[in-house]
Order: structure tokens, then sequence, then C-alpha cells
């Protein structure tokens, strides 16, 4: 077994054993690929502790034994049914965990059914953030994937700053962006592009539209590339032009924001402090109402993941996370600035991770 995942399903095991099940069914995509490299869509994780099985279909046989080297390989039909009882039977689970916050309620109940009609005596029982919380702390080799990504997500918006002129529309500055970041080796994008300009910018998840970027108005660019499985996030906002004064006073206000956040956030604070030290800043400007979203949040294998950084969020920052700092202001009918960036907790303090300018 690879050290990588040895390691990491040691720490799971250890959490199955505090919340006293006998195994867990992890159906979440990339909870599975973190516990075992399996990149397929579709397939399940049967882990105890002692057993570490992948049930996967005809379609992903071959590359579940490839990428899963570590598991045991238990090819599946359709119909759960006729496979499943059998296999918790032979594992001796009598308390099988699920991920709540991923399994439907549809599947469950088909769950509840199965067990049942088979008079079998093992209980469902729901958890949350178990797999979530060991992936908040990243290993180093996660941190240089991270790192590749952000490298890449620079490059892109120093290259598409030269690019957009008067004229461009949000869709073909989105595309731009997409083609650059593939040609310069990133994978599928962790999410779309998102190029909004003047009103459009005042909303904070904007599709990209065929609206033409003028002169003088706000432009949020909010992009991410890929390498190896895992994201980069990234968002800077500029205008083309001159910027007017209400657009030097918000961009500042959002800059010193996330200037006074990266500079105090350390070790041990929750997430709501940490998004605390940014919302005091634009609450003192005035600006308080329109700072609606999170400081910030986790980046890994997915887009948004543990740690969160926002109002009331208990989580503990630590050595090892990676995560966001993105205050932002939104005024509906003019735009919005939102400045983002990706750092990493190191020795109690924080580390910048993207390096594209402001």
């Amino acid at each position: 077994m690879s050290l990588k995942i040895k390691n990491r399903l040691q720490k799971l095991r250890q959490g199955l054993i505090e919340k006293e099940i006998d195994g867990i069914l992890v159906s979440q995509p990339e909870n599975r690929c973190y516990l075992s490299d399996f990149n397929g869509t579709a397939g399940l994780l049967l882990i105890t502790a002692k057993d570490a099985v992948i049930a996967t279909d005809f379609r992903y046989l071959v590359q579940a034994k490839r990428q899963a080297v570590d598991y045991r390989l238990f090819p599946i039909t359709n119909d759960i049914g006729e496979w499943l009882p059998g296999l918790l039977a032979e594992l001796g689970i009598k308390r099988l965990g699920f991920e709540a916050a991923h399994l439907t309620f549809a599947r469950h109940r088909q769950l509840s059914d199965i067990l049942k009609k088979g008079e079998s005596p093992l209980k469902l029982v729901p958890i949350e953030g178990v797999v979530e919380s060991l992936r908040a702390v990243k290993e180093p080799e996660e941190i240089e994937l991270i790192t590749r990504a952000a490298e890449i997500s620079d490059a892109a918006m120093e290259y598409i700053r030269g690019e957009i002129r008067p004229g461009t529309t949000e869709e073909e500055a989105a595309w731009e962006i997409e083609k650059f970041m593939r040609e310069k080796g990133s994978q599928p994008l962790p999410f779309d592009v998102i190029a909004a300009a003047g009103p459009n910018s005042a909303l904070p998840h904007a599709q990209a539209s065929a609206r033409a970027i003028q002169s003088g108005e706000p432009i949020i660019i909010d992009i991410g590339a890929r390498i190896g499985g895992y994201g980069s996030d990234l968002s800077r906002t500029f205008c083309l032009g001159t910027a007017d004064d209400k657009f030097k006073k918000i961009y500042d206000t959002v800059l010193g924001a996330q200037a006074a956040a990266t500079a105090i956030i350390k070790e041990g604070m929750s997430g709501g402090e940490a998004d605390q030290l940014a919302r005091a800043v634009i609450e003192e400007a005035g600006y308080g109402q329109a700072f609606g979203h999170g400081l910030g949040h986790g980046v890994g294998l997915a887009p948004h993941e543990l740690p969160r950084l926002g109002p009331g969020s208990a989580d503990r920052l630590a050595d090892g996370m990676v995560f966001t700092i993105e205050p932002g202001i939104y005024i509906e009918g003019w735009g919005g600035v939102r400045i983002e960036d990706l750092v990493t907790m190191e020795k109690g303090t924080l580390r910048q991770i993207s390096k594209a300018k402001k």
C-alpha cells in the first residue's frame, strides 16, 4: 500500500473509531479520489478497520485497477440490492456510516429498503465532515500541485490584462482566459471563468455574457486552473481607461481589508474571527452591507472546501491549510470589486501563493 493512501486511511479509521462505526460508505467524488486516487465518475468505497474495497461497474474496472491499487476491486451491477447486502455481511459491518451531505434521500431510502427486505441488523449512521476535515490540511505534494495551478492562473490574469479592449465582450474575455490556461497545461477548469464588467460585476458569481466591456467601469475576473486534480482560485478587479474616485475608494477599501486580514490571521484563529478582520475594515468605510459573502474558503480537489472563513465559522485555521482571502464590495447598478488570493498557513502565519499583480 502506498504511504500516502496508508496515512489517509489510518487517519480516517481513527475517526471511525471515535464515531463508533464499523465502516464507511464513501460516495462523494472528491472524497473518493482523496482516499483511493480513483477519479472515475461512478463508484463507491467501503472502508472498515481492516478492509478497503472499491465497488464499481464494468465501465471503470480497468481504471479502478490502475488507480486504486491499494483497494480490493469489487465489480458491481446497477442493481445495488444484488451485491451490497452480501458485501456488507462479508465485511462484518453492523453500523455503516454514510456521507449525509452527499447521499440523496432517494438512495438512502433505497438502501434502507434493501436492508429491511434482507432483515439485516445493520444500521445506517449519517456522518458529516469526516473525510472533508482530513482534506482541509494539505500534504506538501498537494500544496505543490495547487501552486503549479496558481502559476497558470497568475499568468492567465496577466495575459488577459493585455488583451481586453473597450468593446471586448465578457464571453470573449472568458474564452481567451480558458483557452490560455488549457494551452499552458491546465486540466479542465475547476469552475467556469467569471468575467463580469459594469453592473454585472455586482453579482459575485456572475456568468459571462455578450455584454461589451466599456472604459472606466469595474471588471472582475475570477479564474482557476487545475493540475493533478487540484485547483487554484484567483480574482482581480481593474478597469480600462481612467478609474473614477468611486472606483478608487472602493478598490482601496477592499485592498486594505485583504491586507489587514492577511497580515493578522494566525494559526488557531477561527474562520469567523478571520472574517471579522477584513469585515471591520469594510464596515468602517461604510460598505458593510455590500460585503455579503464570507472572507474565504478552502481550495483543493474541490473549488470550495474546508475551512470556511465567514461569519460564525468555528473552523480552526491550522498549518497546512490552503484557502482564499477574498473580500469584496458589490453595489447594485454600479458594479463590484473583489480581490482574491490563495494562501497557505505555514509556521502559524500566512504565505501567499498567488502572485498576480494588483
